[in-house]
């Protein structure tokens, strides 16, 4: 039987929906769901005792429902003779105060505020087929009606799929009316759905336009907007914010549909936001593992990443999300991870919070009562406390924080939030400061104080760091490229000239600093910002051998590249410089820094057996062959040392191919190197052992 239209603009057609009910019979159509569904929030938006209007009520049950648990006073209109004719014949002994009347919503015969309110489910979607002026000019109608025959303090509440040209038509006529506007989503209850009817992946909203005394002058206008059958509706500033809000969740539900649906929809991420303040407070990411054999207990999961661990490997690229999930052994694997800002008790909290939300995200075929694990690391909620934010107008919003780790060490770490999920320096605490963080976190649970809250720990925060240990595996892949340069054992004893571009916390010219005491160092910082706060949080300092330029790493070598015979030599020129635009393939260094020309001049001002040491992150394959392309031309031996869990490769570029070493040969020099670091009086940590760093280099 063919119920539907043959196209949209039929369900603003009498004729048609005479055929509609007299082709379906007695037998309700429940237009955007039963009243089972939408009892809560017709509950909260209608009193008992008021006097509701419905309009287009056609067949459904809904005013009959309403009317047993006692909402008596309900007159119902459709323009239909055929369903009217059907609903006083079926209504007529059990619910003798209830009418139904033949009459045009766009022309009622009702005396002006004769109703508190008007219910409408699904009969402005079925008019408002498209925006042509014949259309539009009937709304306008039907829309000044409903307002005609409210009272002041009414509402009319309208059930719609919230289509943009229908949000945008009602919310703009009742705004310019003054009235005050809302948008509740209405909650799913897959579970009380007639699988008979066909099902919605949209989701259904309900308008609550609440009529105002006009005040002549007045541009007030009110929009808010509820996510939740109880919760609190945030207040929006304009009808474009509202209109995005509801495109947001329109969004996440056929996300949420296609994933129950299918598999492999590709790399799929989401934020889940407080239903109070709107601001981010989880961001999941969908993993499935479509060669997973499906058994009971492996159809999916949830794997909270404590605070703190977002920005390792595993969790924060696509390829290592996809390892966890096929080493957790689930068919769809949901990670989870917290964001800064944001106030989480324990475990278990965020396991009540979330448990609801990421079930709209399980795969077809998962049995209905199936148990869904929650996983993590360690069983905590992990440590993260923000110990300083603000603002650089060239690296945007960056924190300092500081995290635990596996072994209970506390790390120090600056993000830029333009890409949180990246560390761009890091250190470690000592030990006494990793105390006295631990004893000042049991206080403050007492205390019941926000996790992320700004703590001055130390008195003098950058005297905290182990300036003796390296976090980052790319640093240790730097420094351990000076055992490339001549007499490696006697560098220690020989003054040797290092250009550094691109500081962060300071962690790499810093190590190189205190460790090579011979050595005279050049950084060069395009942005004043971080400058301070290498000093301020990460122990940086500056002295006779080690001075910071504030410049752009480009001019500042072109400038040098320009002095002709007088123009400084370098024997090591590291480039750790990120870049700013996100769009590129290529994150480390910008792609200006890697253009022949360039090369020529970083070649220029160094010293014919020195050694220049690149930090390359790009994900782009055809790009990074078109670097290593262009570093060849320029620098004829080329080695390279692929960082393990990571997308870093550290190039070390020399210029005259015979000096090229067999790994034996290599591994040799950093022995060397090592076995001068390591002479007691020191400092030198043992863990960090230079040859591995060298073990997997290869020759371009």
């Amino acid at each position: 039987m063919n119920l539907l239209p043959k196209s949209s603009k039929e369900f603003g057609s009498v004729d048609y929906w005479e055929k509609f009910f007299q082709q379906r019979g007695k037998k309700a159509f429940e237009w955007y769901g039963t009243y089972l569904e939408l009892c809560g929030v017709l509950h909260k938006y209608i009193k008992p005792r008021e006097k509701v209007l419905v309009i287009g009520c056609g067949n459904s049950e809904l005013s009959e429902q309403l009317y047993d648990v006692g909402y008596q006073d309900i007159v119902n209109i459709d323009i239909s003779e055929v369903v009217i004719k059907q609903m006083k014949e079926r209504n007529a002994s059990r619910r003798p105060q209830m009418s139904f009347l033949k009459m045009d919503m766009t022309q009622m015969e009702f005396p002006d505020a004769s109703f508190q309110v008007v219910l409408d489910k699904g009969t402005l979607d079925a008019v408002l087929t498209d925006e042509e002026e014949k259309t539009l000019q009937q709304v306008d109608r039907m829309l000044a009606e409903v307002g005609r025959v409210l009272q002041v303090g009414g509402r009319y509440l309208c059930i719609s799929l919230a289509q943009a040209h229908i949000l945008k038509k009602a919310v703009g006529h009742f705004s310019r009316e003054g009235w005050m506007v809302r948008v509740h989503q209405v909650a799913n209850s897959q579970d009380q759905v007639v699988e008979a009817e066909p099902q919605f992946s949209l989701p259904v909203f309900a308008f609550i336009m609440t009529k105002f005394r006009p005040v002549p002058g007045s541009a007030l206008q009110i929009f808010e907007l509820c996510t939740q059958e109880q919760g609190k509706p945030v207040r929006l500033e304009s009808a474009e914010q509202l209109a995005e809000a509801v495109q947001e969740r329109q969004q996440y539900a056929w996300l949420c549909s296609q994933l129950h649906r299918k598999a492999r929809l590709g790399s799929v991420s989401l934020d889940l936001c407080d239903g109070d303040t709107g601001e981010p407070r989880y961001t999941l990411h969908v993993v499935d593992s479509p060669t997973m054999k499906p058994s009971r207990d492996s159809h999916f999961a949830i794997f909270i990443i404590p605070q703190g661990r977002e920005t390792e490997w595993l969790f924060g690229m696509e390829e290592g999300r996809k390892q966890l999930a096929a080493s957790a052994g689930f068919r769809r694997l949901v990670t989870v991870a917290l964001h800064r800002g944001q106030q989480y008790e324990s475990m278990d909290t965020i396991q009540a919070e979330l448990s609801a939300r990421v079930m709209e995200l399980a795969p077809a075929g998962m049995p209905t009562q199936q148990q869904v694990p929650f996983l993590s690391v360690g069983g905590d909620i992990g440590v993260r406390t923000v110990q300083h934010q603000a603002y650089s107008p060239l690296s945007g919003d960056y924190v300092v924080e500081d995290v635990q780790g596996d072994d209970k060490r506390f790390f120090r770490r600056l993000i830029f939030l333009s890409n949180r999920n990246v560390v761009q320096s890091e250190a470690r605490l000592l030990k006494d400061m990793c105390h006295r963080a631990q004893k000042k976190r049991k206080k403050d649970r007492k205390k019941q104080r926000p996790a992320d809250t700004p703590e001055d720990l130390p008195t003098a925060p950058g005297q905290s760091i182990d300036k003796s240990y390296l976090c980052c595996e790319h640093h240790k892949a730097m420094i351990a490229g000076l055992a490339l340069l001549r007499n490696p054992e006697l560098l220690l004893e020989t003054t040797r000239t290092l250009l550094v571009v691109g500081l962060g916390g300071g962690s790499l010219p810093l190590f190189v600093h205190d460790h090579f005491p011979k050595f005279c160092i050049d950084a060069v910082e395009i942005d004043p910002s971080m400058l301070e706060v290498a000093t301020q949080w990460f122990g940086f300092s500056q002295s006779d051998r080690m001075k910071v330029h504030i410049a752009d790493g480009l001019d500042y070598i072109t400038s040098l590249a320009g002095k002709g015979e007088a123009q400084p030599h370098y024997d090591v020129i590291m480039f750790d410089v990120d870049s700013k635009d996100p769009t590129l393939g290529m994150s480390c260094p910008p792609p200006a820094f890697v253009e022949q020309p360039f090369l020529q001049k970083v070649k220029s001002i160094l010293t014919p057996e020195g050694i220049f040491i690149l930090n390359l992150v790009c994900r782009d394959m055809g790009l990074k062959d078109s670097v290593l392309a262009r570093l060849k031309v320029v620098f004829p031996l080329l080695y390279v040392r692929r960082i393990e869990g990571e997308v870093n490769e550290i190039l070390f570029c020399q210029l005259h191919s015979e000096q090229k070493l067999a790994t034996p040969e290599l591994l040799e020099m950093a022995h060397a190197l090592e076995r001068t670091l390591k002479k007691p009086g020191r400092g030198w940590d043992d863990s960090y052992i230079l040859s591995d760093m060298l073990k997997t280099v290869k020759i371009v």
